[in-house]
C-alpha cells in the first residue's frame, strides 16, 4: 500500500507523519490575500485527510467528478449570451472553483503526490512544450 505522507512535503505546521490518530491542534486560519499550492494542501491535508485516506482514491475522484460537473453548470450559468450572471450566480462559480481544488488536492493527498512540486512540468521552459488548441 502507498504511503501517503511519503512525498508530503517536510514544511507541515506539525512533526512527523500524519496518521489519523494523531492530535490536530489547529491554529485560526486568518483568510489569505494569496496562498501558496503547498500552504492550500498542507491546510487539506490536515483538516481532511483521516477522512480522505479512508474514503480511498476511487470514492474520492467520484467527489472530484461530482464537483467538476457542479463546476461545468456554474460555468454555464455566467456564461450565457445575453444574459449577465447574478451575484449569486457570480458566487457560487468561485465556490465551485474552490471546490475542485480542494478535492484535487485531496485526491493528491491520499496518494501522496506534492501538487507544488508537480508544478515544475509548467514553470521550467525546458519542460514545457506544445499547447493545446
Amino acid at each position: 500500500m502507498h504511503d501517503p505522507n511519503q512525498n508530503f512535503p517536510p514544511n507541515r505546521v506539525y512533526d512527523g507523519p500524519m496518521t489519523e490518530h494523531q492530535p490536530i491542534v489547529e491554529q485560526p486560519i486568518e483568510p489569505p490575500v494569496d496562498m501558496t499550492v503547498r500552504a492550500f494542501q498542507e491546510l487539506i491535508h490536515i483538516r481532511y485527510f483521516a477522512s480522505d485516506n479512508a474514503r480511498g482514491t476511487a470514492g474520492t475522484f467520484l467527489y472530484l467528478t461530482e464537483e467538476f460537473g457542479e463546476l461545468a453548470t456554474a460555468l454555464a450559468n455566467n456564461n450565457r449570451p445575453n444574459r449577465p450572471a447574478s451575484v449569486a450566480e457570480r458566487e457560487n462559480l468561485e465556490e465551485e472553483f474552490a471546490d475542485v481544488l480542494a478535492w484535487l488536492a485531496t485526491l493528491a493527498n491520499i496518494n501522496g503526490v506534492d501538487l507544488a512540486a508537480t508544478l515544475i512540468k509548467y514553470t521550467d521552459p525546458d519542460r514545457v512544450q506544445g499547447i493545446k488548441d
